[in-house]
């Protein structure tokens, strides 16, 4: 199978590393890829926001299978112009993809068909929004309703600070809000890979999206993950799959918009069950990077299938083993950061047993390795639970020498005392 991965962070290494991996693949390109990615796959220089040069990529290497990594692009509609040249694409159509590209179009559906999640209202302009805040408890969540990188959400703990974040929100062309209630509980990742019809869930995750230890500082796309998620038991992801996501495909597939491509659920682990946070139309960063540690079975046909409407009768294997995730970052990120620092030490890393480091925003520079984004490398350990795949990332972390970046030093430290079920 000849394959298209478009994106260029870690996530796109993770799954590029596993589809390698794939005795079906023949021939696995990457757009624009990274200095890791560069090693399983050839990296090319295509813009995805170029459908109609994706196309004639596609066409003239004959490819197989588009795999689409970030959100963007699925929401500007390029798995419709793929499916439309006659080309698969794994991913959802741009009707599908609001579920990520409009959080109220989320939140309206969710009420509309029952499923749980925080009250809210929207607004498109910034007085209106302003004397509902007012009326409202803190702490109260201020979103933008568009995407944001994983860092459009503000946990307000005074009505000056929400009023600030619908400032910012405000501020820009367009711009639109949501104001939520705050829940109350701990979050966990929830995935399901799915045809439109047939849904299959994946191992649970749970990320750390603030910047600093201790869950403080501000929101980032997440500085590291662990699977599983012991906060989802089997029972939690029963009744996530029962209360939140079938409903969701259910009421997608009853609009004529049916939904393919793997769902990202981010929930909250309330007193009353899960409740929904938001959808994500994508694999989550980090998290896609334990379970592609995880994941026993053959990625590419999986994608392949859902792709293709055939995912009736597949079934999913998953080491027994936990995965965990540390991800070094720039200084200064999530806000303001420098390029170009060199970065040395990863074979001495990657020697640690279990320990796999995927790139995220690395570049090669004269035959150096430096970084190139924010958040750069992934340290990921496959251990025998979570407290050795914990061990495993941070002593492989400690040996990468690169003093201009930064990491969590908690990462997982909340899933050490109770028992990890899958």
């Amino acid at each position: 199978m000849r394959v298209l991965l478009l994106g260029s962070g870690g996530r796109e290494h993770a799954l590029a590393w596993k589809m390698a991996a794939s005795p079906e693949l023949t021939k696995l390109f990457a757009a624009p890829g990274n200095a890791g990615i560069a090693g399983c796959a050839t990296c090319i220089d295509l813009d995805a926001k170029e459908h109609e040069a994706v196309v004639a990529f596609c066409r003239s290497e004959h490819i197989d299978l588009v795999v689409v990594g970030p959100e963007a692009p699925l929401v500007a509609g390029l798995v419709d112009a793929l499916h439309a040249a006659g080309i698969a694409a794994f991913g959802p159509s741009a009707a599908a993809a609001r579920l990520e590209g409009s959080k109220t179009f989320t939140k309206e559906l969710c009420q509309r068909a029952g499923i749980p999640t925080a009250a809210f209202a929207s607004f498109d302009a910034l007085q209106p929004a302003l004397a509902y805040l007012a009326a409202q408890p803190v702490p109260v969540v201020v979103k933008a309703d568009g995407l944001a990188a994983g860092k459009g959400v503000t946990v307000a703990t005074t009505h000056a600070e929400a009023q600030a974040a619908l400032s910012a929100i405000f501020a820009e062309p367009g711009g639109k809000a949501v104001i939520e209630e705050c829940l109350v509980g701990e979050e966990a990742s929830f995935f399901v890979l799915t045809d439109g019809k047939t849904a299959l869930p994946l191992a649970t995750a749970q990320d750390h999206k603030r910047a600093y230890d201790g869950d403080e500082g501000p929101n980032t796309g997440g500085m590291g993950a662990y699977s599983p998620a012991p906060v989802l038991s089997p029972a939690l992801q029963r009744r996530a799959m029962e209360e939140i996501v079938t409903p969701t495909l259910a009421a997608m597939e009853a609009a004529g918009t049916p939904y393919r491509g793997v769902l990202y659920a981010g929930l909250m682990m309330t007193q009353d069950g899960p409740k929904l946070i938001e959808y994500n139309v994508r694999f989550g960063d980090p998290e896609c990077q334990v379970l592609m540690a995880r994941l026993e079975s053959d990625l590419l046909p999986l994608l392949h299938r859902a792709a293709t409407g055939r995912l009736a009768g597949a079934a999913i294997d998953w080491r027994a083993q936990a995965a965990l995730t540390v991800v070094l970052a720039s200084k200064g990120y999530p806000g303001a950061y420098d390029k170009g620092s060199e970065i040395k030490g990863l074979e001495a890393a990657e020697a640690v047993e279990g320990v796999t480091v995927f790139h995220a925003g690395t570049r090669r520079e004269d035959g150096r390795l430096v970084a190139a984004g924010g958040r750069v490398l992934n340290v990921t350990a496959l251990g025998r639970d979570i407290a050795e795949a914990r061990a495993r990332a941070y002593e492989a972390a400690a040996r990468i020498d690169w003093p201009q970046g930064f990491s969590r030093s908690d990462i997982g430290a909340r899933a050490l005392a109770p028992a990890a079920s899958a």
